[in-house]
């Protein structure tokens, strides 16, 4: 009967009543730490002016609005709780990658689209401390990279606006080339964000499927898509990034899951090499996204496979063979990137509320049904560990451990003191792989779990006044 109850998923009604009231505890759990981060955080912001946030934990300001992108957005919730789980168990595969996107693209839309066309999505990259402010010092790309670090530090001449010089010139690079293709300008610009953004959702969707199981991933599919974190996607660079990291791991995951004798060898070799392209990519849009190497790690740990490393590595090397014969160095302009970070807010900001308010931030980020499921994963984790030495983990301890993974290069990120707030924005590339562990939660609660998702999105955007 045990043997039945774990290969099938069926447990007696006093271990899902046990496993349940375990669920309600951690998301209540999620809201008490988001509480103490707003209350704590109000008395030291008002105390000391030190955590440069309006309300703490988030970078935001108290801001009561509707807009219009409000009646979609509530449409769009409702639909997806109404209908979302049943149309992910039957949709065909491709189909269900289409409508995922497609949801996806028109939650974060309709969210950004709250504060209006301009203030939610075409003037999100053109204040002061974003990319597009310096699109003209790029007239000569190859000057403008031989000399990108010259510019990092506050007191340089003509110094970076802040997010110009917290990222490798690769981001705003992306921003240079869409003005040279005639696609300038800031609405340009939060369109790339958002489409290539919402195409996360089918990355993840793809790498779940092919490192656990279908199953899974189609009751994952309605989580990603109706995810708070939508709110920061539209439209920031972020959300960009976190696509580029995704399709990196989603190439991986089909690269190391095809067999050794497939009848389309060349396949598996193109997505090896173009997960090591994009993550090479990756680590040219953000320094911190360097972090996304323990998903990949994870990933060849769970296939238990060295098959694509190889491609992997030669494809890693291009982008930053081209960075650096254009005159970038990347480790210079991390090291000063670290003295800046220190000359302004971050220097500031107390890392001993940070440290555990980022994780607040996250929480509201990713959705109480994300922590509940992320509770479920933590209980699963020393089986998990042990049947994946043995070779024998279930598709759900497959997940387990993907999700734990990147729940753990989050907290790499978060012990660094290189995120001390906006994590709510530059987490999402992490975030993204908490959100699967939903998928663990009982089918017949998913509906419950995703209002409450919805929730989250749409007080956060209708209250507040996000930026960045």
């Amino acid at each position: 009967m045990k043997t039945e109850e774990r290969t099938t998923g069926h447990h007696p009604p006093q271990q899902r009543t046990t496993g349940r009231r375990g669920d309600l505890i951690a998301a209540a759990a999620g809201v008490l730490l988001v509480t103490a981060a707003v209350l704590i955080g109000r008395a030291i912001q008002d105390a000391h002016g030190t955590l440069f946030a309006h309300w703490p934990p988030l970078l935001a300001s108290w801001y009561p609005h509707t807009g219009p992108g409000t009646p979609a957005a509530v449409v769009v919730a409702a639909a997806v709780v109404a209908y979302g789980p049943g149309l992910a168990g039957r949709l065909p595969w491709r189909g269900l990658l289409a409508t995922a996107w497609g949801a996806s693209l028109v939650w974060i839309l309709s969210l950004a689209m709250i504060d209006g066309w301009g203030r939610g999505i075409a003037d999100r990259l053109t204040t002061k401390h974003e990319y597009l402010q310096v699109i003209g010092r790029f007239g000569d790309i190859g000057a403008a990279l031989h000399g990108f670090t010259g510019h990092i530090l506050i007191g340089r001449p003509d110094n970076w606006p802040a997010h110009v010089a917290g990222h490798p010139p690769g981001a705003t690079l992306t921003f240079v080339l869409l003005d040279r293709i005639g696609l300038g300008g800031g609405g340009w610009a939060g369109a790339w964000c958002i489409v290539l953004g919402g195409s996360a959702v089918v990355a993840a969707l793809i790498a779940v499927r092919a490192l656990a199981d279908e199953r899974l991933a189609r009751g994952a599919a309605p989580f990603l898509v109706l995810a708070p974190m939508a709110v920061w996607t539209g439209a920031s660079a972020d959300g960009y990034f976190a696509a580029v990291a995704a399709w990196s791991l989603a190439l991986l995951a089909l690269a190391a899951t095809r067999r050794p004798h497939s009848p389309r060898p060349a396949a598996a070799a193109a997505a090896a090499l173009g997960s090591g392209l994009l993550y090479g990519l990756t680590c040219y849009l953000s320094y911190g996204l360097t972090l996304i190497a323990l998903l990949l790690l994870t990933v060849l740990l769970l296939t238990r496979t060295a098959r694509p490393v190889p491609l992997f590595l030669l494809g890693a090397l291009v982008v930053p063979v081209a960075f650096t014969l254009a005159g970038f160095n990347w480790w210079e302009g991390y090291r000063l990137l670290v003295e800046r970070y220190h000359q302004g807010a971050g220097g500031i900001r107390p890392y001993s509320y940070w440290v555990w308010a980022n994780l607040a931030a996250t929480t509201v980020s990713a959705g109480l049904a994300t922590v509940a499921g992320l509770r479920r994963a933590a209980a699963g984790a020393p089986g998990s560990v042990r049947a994946l030495r043995t070779g024998t983990a279930s598709a759900r301890q497959r997940l387990i451990l993907l999700t734990l993974a990147a729940l753990l290069a989050l907290l790499v990120a978060d012990l660094s003191g290189m995120s001390k707030a906006e994590t709510e924005r530059i987490w999402q590339p992490f975030v993204l792989w908490l959100l699967p562990a939903a998928a663990l939660l009982p089918p017949d609660t998913r509906r419950g779990w995703l209002t409450a998702q919805a929730v989250v999105a749409l007080l956060v955007n209708h209250l507040l006044w996000t930026g960045w």
